[in-house]
């Protein structure tokens, strides 16, 4: 129970909320009436009903009277009967009768701080009927005696009683005020808290200041998280007080919570502070954000394009033979939602007759289906000669493919899942959070706090099926504190090419013929020999899918396809029979017989081999197996790294005596770099004179061993040289320069090797080499390469990344934003791009721009993307100052083989800003103040603050009106031109 004392004649303009914990403000003093016409009384009131929002001031401060009030959470008839809780003088003692009145002075105010905790004395027994008038005198010596005495400033304080009593306090957490005051239930005696770990703190207040989210869960346990917490706490361990309710002591804040307190006499609060947040704790993955595209403006993909051109040419030749030209020549681009694409063959570069197209392929592909038609690859094993061409549809129902980046499209992979769900389950003391990540990063994926029964369970966790394997950690931590240090456990998941989640399956029907060049000076070549099939997949458990089907190749065969990874077992089976005169079998079957020892066996119609690997140490693991065409072999792999070093060493022998090694090792700045077979061997010592180690770049010195078998088995050369490579690289990822000049002796003899490229031309790889002497020929040799691209979408300019071959799978956005000067809405000569800062301008599907790894350049940002419909947001956070776009998002369609253009013109953004007041001049907060376009009726709103200040931003060219709460102001309309100003004061009334 609180005590207040009560006025019916508070001034309807007092503001009864403090603004910071234990500090008054500087306000007018209140006034008390004097007591002949409405005597002060003092009276009750339940905390729980009102709780007070005050904090005393500060105890070395002279002591002022300060009211206020939150207008929204109280009603007119209760600012009536409350006034700030005041603790009665020093001089006021226990023992004194209430029920004598104390006389106040007509023409007197009293001084005294808001919010001090009444008297230990008044207890809730106590009857507070009787009335009670203070006289201003005897307040004033009571006062003047103890700053006598002490020397130190007036100051209202409450006598202590043995028992703890309920008073206001602010809360404060992790040094910041949270909650400016609330009814706590405690003891101190004006230096110090009394038994501080006693003190009783309003449950729902802890919560408030703490930010926890709280679930009741099934058992009646309440499951408590915050960012740094995940816990569990039975709420019958907690106090019912009879006036503040549920409770935490403070001493079980620390041991519930693992929260600390203190309790702060000079700004008298009690501080909080989350030993979480004091260190670095790992991220919780965010679910994957919704896209929404409904009601968007969409900007189509374009139609019919040829967007991309490339020729190669490669030019060889040596001191006795005539120089050989051979080129190869692609386009892509899009039609009918697809992207087409061509590549042509040539040979004899400088003779077109002899060209042959090579590749002629259009592709439309969707999450749930795809179609090919031109040149492709089967579905099936073919043991035919010659390419397949023909049409090919694959349907998909219950999962989305891989996203395929460069390269055609192929059916199998097609028709497997882009994740497998996985599930992850074991043991662990009830309570313990366990949470999720993917490898050894600190992003969360999931967390879950274990119950009763001792078990947590990951359901359905995404293994990436373009990976050959996934590997996740659980870290433990006891009794769900993330300050403990957690138990981690390690988790591994193999992936199963071909696999489909249960329930799903997939569907491929294709049809076409065999071609072949039965004539050298032929373009397109000869079809014939019908070939084609149909097969099914199912995923029927999330351990087993089957496929059957039917092809006609020569002659007719069957198709079974098996694909089997058992949860409880690490075996994973993948195995495609065709039948037929010849039976065609593809089997890959890995078994782990514990965590040191991995089996492997596969067979094709080549040959069939079995692996072992027995991982003995960190560093060591012994090979071995058996090769039905080579027999017998068995080897070692080293791997060791240190600060300064690192090793990789795996050498094999057969028991047709072939030595197979690759090395390397890295120490300091020198390099050792070894491969070599029965056939023959590179190695070579590189000194990398740049401290930035292992990156190859600048300038190195080598020493270089080759030797060949083809001709001989004595064919040595060994080379000295310096190598340069420029840290700067292409868009494509090849150094700007790279030269290499060098001197070798071998068998054969000696003579200068040099190397000379650059790709400081965007769309132009250049590259030669010249050769005096190599293991195979005495002749001096030479040779050139070339590589042009060109962008024919965005103009005829080179494409600095040369990614045509991508553009058969991938499309793209080429986003534009532009100064329209103008208005029209197109981009002028004079309107530059802008640019200044990409990152912060768009989003695409919630994802930050810098995730797509965007190629920004003077004509537009240009992102690469897999076909589909996409969000494109502007912030304008990236906005230049008093610019803007018309639009604020776009959906955006995509398909391969091209870039969707989006043209952003932005446009003059101008802000009007001011106060608005009633006819005497005050300031009127909470009122809402709307700008409405006569012509288009856009509307701008804002609302003021508590000082009347509204602030109108993103206004276009126009003609306003302005209202205020729905009524027009008494101005003229606003009229907004290309000359106006961008930043206005306009005040209004």
């Amino acid at each position: 129970m609180s005590y207040l004392i009560s006025n019916t004649e508070l001034s309807p303009d007092t503001n009864y909320l403090p603004s910071v914990n234990a500090i008054a403000q500087p306000q007018t003093a209140a006034s008390l009436s004097p007591a002949s016409s409405n005597p002060a009384v003092i009276k009750p009131s339940a905390p729980e009903n009102l709780p007070p929002q005050y904090s005393p001031i500060n105890k070395t401060s002279t002591p002022t009277a300060t009211i206020k009030s939150s207008v929204s959470q109280t009603s007119d008839s209760e600012k009536q009967q409350f006034a700030p809780v005041v603790a009665p003088p020093e001089s006021f003692a226990p023992e004194a009768s209430l029920s004598h009145p104390v006389k106040l002075s007509d023409d007197s105010e009293i001084p005294f701080a808001p919010v001090i905790a009444p008297p230990e004395s008044f207890t809730p027994e106590a009857s507070l009927s009787h009335r009670v008038q203070l006289s201003n005198s005897s307040l004033q010596t009571s006062l003047e005696e103890k700053t006598k005495a002490r020397s130190e400033p007036p100051s209202i304080k409450a006598p202590i009683s043995e028992e703890l009593q309920v008073f206001p306090v602010g809360l404060d957490v992790d040094q910041r005020p949270s909650i400016k005051s609330v009814l706590m239930r405690g003891r101190e005696d004006g230096m110090q808290a009394i038994n501080f770990e006693q003190w009783l703190i309003p449950y729902e207040a802890v919560v408030r200041a703490l930010q926890l989210n709280v679930t009741t869960l099934d058992d009646g346990q309440l499951e408590v998280r915050a960012p740094g917490l995940v816990t569990r706490i039975n709420p019958q361990k907690l106090t019912n007080d009879p006036q503040l309710g549920l409770v935490f002591s403070v001493a079980q804040l620390q041991t519930l919570l693992g929260v600390t307190a203190k309790f702060d006499i000079s700004d008298y609060a009690v501080r909080l502070e989350r030993p979480w947040l004091l260190k670095a704790t790992q991220v919780i993955a965010p679910p994957e954000p919704i896209v929404e595209l409904a009601g968007l403006p969409e900007v189509p993909a374009p139609g019919l394009t040829l967007t991309a051109v490339e020729q190669k040419l490669n030019v060889s030749g040596s001191a006795s033979g005539a120089s050989n030209y051979q080129g190869d020549f692609a386009a892509v681009g899009t039609a009918l939602g697809g992207s087409w694409f061509v590549r042509v063959n040539q040979p004899q570069f400088q003779n077109p007759t002899a060209w042959q197209v090579a590749e002629a392929q259009f592709l439309r592909q969707t999450n749930q289906a795809d179609y090919v038609i031109g040149s492709q690859a089967p579905f099936w094993l073919s043991q035919g000669t010659g390419d397949y061409w023909g049409l090919t549809t694959i349907q998909r129902w219950g999962f989305q493919p891989p996203k395929i980046v460069g390269g055609g499209l192929s059916p199998n992979q097609r028709m497997q899942s882009d994740q497998i769900g996985r599930v992850i389950t074991g043991e662990a003391a009830p309570g313990t959070l366990v949470r999720l990540t993917q490898g050894i990063g600190d992003r969360i994926i999931a967390e879950v706090l274990v119950d009763s029964s001792g078990i947590y369970r990951f359901n359905d966790v995404k293994v990436d099926t373009r990976f050959l394997g996934a590997t996740y950690q659980l870290l433990l931590y006891p009794q769900g504190r993330l300050t403990e240090t957690p138990e981690i456990r390690n988790v591994t998941f193999s992936t199963l090419p071909g696999q489909l989640p249960a329930g799903a399956s997939a569907l491929v029907v294709s049809g076409g013929f065999r071609r072949q060049f039965a004539e050298a000076n032929s373009v397109i070549g000869e079809f014939a020999d019908f070939r084609g099939g149909v097969a099914q997949r199912w995923g029927l458990s999330p351990d087993l899918t089957v496929g059957l089907g039917g092809v006609y190749d020569q002659s007719f065969r069957g198709l079974a396809e098996i694909f089997y990874q058992p949860q409880n077992l690490p075996l994973k089976v993948a195995l495609s029979a065709l039948s037929g005169d010849r039976w065609d079998i593809n089997t890959n079957v890995t078994f782990d017989i514990s965590p040191q020892i991995n089996t492997r066996f596969t067979s094709d119609r080549y040959k069939s081999r079995f692996d072992f690997d027995w991982r003995m140490s960190p560093w060591l693991t012994l090979l071995g197996g058996v090769d039905s065409k080579e027999g017998g072999f068995g080897g070692v792999q080293i791997a060791h790294n240190r600060k300064n070093s690192f090793t990789f060493a795996r050498m094999t022998f057969n028991t047709q005596s072939h030595l197979r090694w690759n090395l390397l090792h890295r120490w300091g700045q020198l390099e050792l770099n070894s491969n070599g077979n029965e056939i023959a061997s590179t190695s070579e010592l590189a000194y990398y004179v740049s401290p930035k180690k292992f990156t190859h770049q600048g300038n190195a010195l080598f020493l270089g061993y080759e030797t060949s078998n083809i001709f001989t088995q004595s064919d040595r050369l060994a080379t000295l040289g310096w190598r340069y490579r420029s840290p700067q690289r292409s868009l494509n990822g090849n150094y700007l320069w790279e030269a290499q000049l060098a001197y070798g002796i071998g068998s054969l003899g000696s003579g200068v090797i040099a190397t000379l490229g650059t790709n400081i031309l965007p769309g132009l790889l250049l590259r030669g080499r010249y050769q005096g002497i190599s293991t195979t020929s005495n002749e001096p040799s030479f040779g050139l390469e070339l590589v042009s691209s060109l962008d024919l979408q965005r103009g005829i300019k080179p494409h600095p990344s040369r990614q045509a071959n991508n553009l058969r799978t991938q499309g793209g956005i080429w986003i534009q934003p532009f100064f329209d000067r103008n208005g029209n809405g197109k981009r002028d000569p004079n309107e530059p791009i802008y640019l200044d800062q990409p990152n912060l301008l768009f989003t695409i599907n919630n994802q930050p721009l810098q995730s797509f790894a965007p190629t920004i350049q003077n004509d537009g940002a240009l992102i690469y993307l897999s076909p589909g419909k996409y969000r494109l947001d502007l912030d304008p956070a990236g906005f230049p100052a008093n610019w803007q776009t018309a639009i604020e998002a776009l959906a955006v369609d995509v398909v391969a083989g091209s870039y969707t253009p989006v043209m952003l013109p932005m446009i003059r953004s101008f802000t009007r800003s001011g106060v608005v007041t009633d006819s005497r001049g005050k300031p009127i907060p909470g009122a809402r103040v709307e700008a409405i376009e006569l012509n288009s009726g856009q509307k701008r709103f804002s609302v003021t603050n508590g000082a009347g200040v509204y602030y109108l931003q993103g206004l276009q060219q126009g003609n306003y009106k302005i209202e205020v709460n729905g009524q027009p102001v008494n101005t003229e309309n606003l009229q907004l031109q290309d000359t106006s100003a961008s930043f206005q004061e306009l005040n209004l009334q």
